[in-house]
């Protein structure tokens, strides 16, 4: 009887500092204001490689880690697949951007090409704009969204909304990266009662 009492105690004593110490370890880090200008300077380098095709997209590879990836959510295959990886590594993260390896690549119509991975988006005019970002700590990092303005997509001087970006950043010897970064729909984060089935 004895035992059991001792034994009930030590778990009472124990389990106020053990849980403490759980959340030690899952709390978030503190972000400097250092920290959140490079992140959002991630975002603003983003558009603007993506829609050059810099460096035969290697500069938009590069704002990644070495094992990061993009994920379509948006499009009507990713969406009915709950995404699907369009660019992962170095080589595959350029060839996502319109470049890689072989090179930037005009799209084969000429103009403005509305053909999934045909050609880089630099020959089609096409401008990415991010806005309104919110960047969250992590215990790992950040996890971030941002709203995805387009302009050019649907011909000269148009304007649209194209969902928007949700993403996890991690802090790297060479600086904050994405480590992953999934498009998503328009009305993704909207509450549940304003969602329409298809998200848009």
């Amino acid at each position: 009887m004895k035992f059991w009492i001792v034994a009930l105690a030590f778990l009472c004593l124990a389990s106020p500092g053990s849980s403490q110490t759980a959340r030690k370890r899952a709390a978030p880090r503190q972000l400097t204001a250092l920290d959140y200008h490079e992140i959002e300077q991630l975002m603003y380098r983003y558009g603007q490689a993506l829609d050059t095709c810099s460096n035969e997209g290697y500069d938009y590879a590069d704002l990644y880690t070495s094992d990061g990836e993009f994920i379509d959510k948006f499009s009507p295959e990713g969406f009915a697949k709950g995404g699907v990886v369009m660019g992962k590594g170095r080589d595959g993260l350029a060839r996502a951007a319109g470049g890689g390896p072989e090179g930037c690549k005009k799209p084969a119509d000429g103009g403005l090409s509305t053909k999934t991975n045909d050609g880089s988006v630099a020959w089609n005019g096409w401008t990415h704009l991010m806005v309104d970002p919110v960047i969250t700590p992590t215990a790992t990092g950040a996890t971030g969204r941002v709203y995805l303005i387009m302009l050019n997509v649907d011909g000269p001087n148009t304007i649209s909304r194209d969902g928007g970006y949700e993403d996890v950043y991690v802090k790297t010897p060479k600086g904050w990266r994405i480590r992953q970064r999934t498009h998503v729909r328009t009305r993704a984060w909207h509450n549940p009662k304003l969602q329409t089935p298809d998200l848009q």
